[in-house]
């Protein structure tokens, strides 16, 4: 009986190492098949998954009125996703108060943005967008706090959407 369970839990960390391996192989082409979604999504499906005032700021790179967005004074424990696709952009702990009339972050989440330089409205900045749908998120500064990264992430709240804490 010994030798029976000796050999039956030899084979347990085979079996363990076989199921993660399946689970992360469906998850990576989940993730696959919904960032070609995405891609494929012409601006028609845009304008009919979002509201007005999101196609705006996501899809033609609008701003909110600062001081209007649901988030700029909101500092609840959780994190931020993006509002067109869902994709996790900041943790709550990396929101601070600026000042400036939008949702302010010190720190984007590795790899969940990209930036891009803008020259719009005769300024030289650098945009930020969502790094799985290319939504238009905000833009960022190095006015940010000095104790922490230095950098300012200045979103727009309709950009954005607030998941809690469990």
């Amino acid at each position: 009986m010994n030798k029976l369970f000796r050999k039956l839990s030899s084979l347990l960390p085979v079996k363990l190492f076989w199921i993660i391996l399946c689970v992360q192989f469906i998850s990576c082409k989940e993730q696959t098949a919904n960032a070609q979604i995405l891609e494929q999504m012409t601006e028609q499906d845009w304008k009919e998954k979002l509201t007005p005032e999101e196609y705006y700021i996501l899809r033609e790179k609008g701003t909110e009125r600062p001081f209007s967005g649901t988030y700029n004074d909101f500092f609840e424990k959780g994190h931020y996703v993006c509002a067109a696709c869902g994709n996790k952009l900041f943790e709550s702990t990396t929101k601070y108060n600026s000042s400036c009339g939008w949702p302010s972050f010190d720190q984007a989440i590795e790899g969940s943005v990209k930036y891009t330089k803008d020259t719009s409205h005769g300024m030289i900045r650098v945009e930020v967008t969502c790094a799985k749908c290319d939504g238009h998120l905000g833009h960022v500064f190095d006015d940010g706090p000095k104790d922490t990264t230095g950098t300012r992430y200045c979103m727009n709240s309709v950009s954005l959407k607030f998941v809690p804490e469990n």
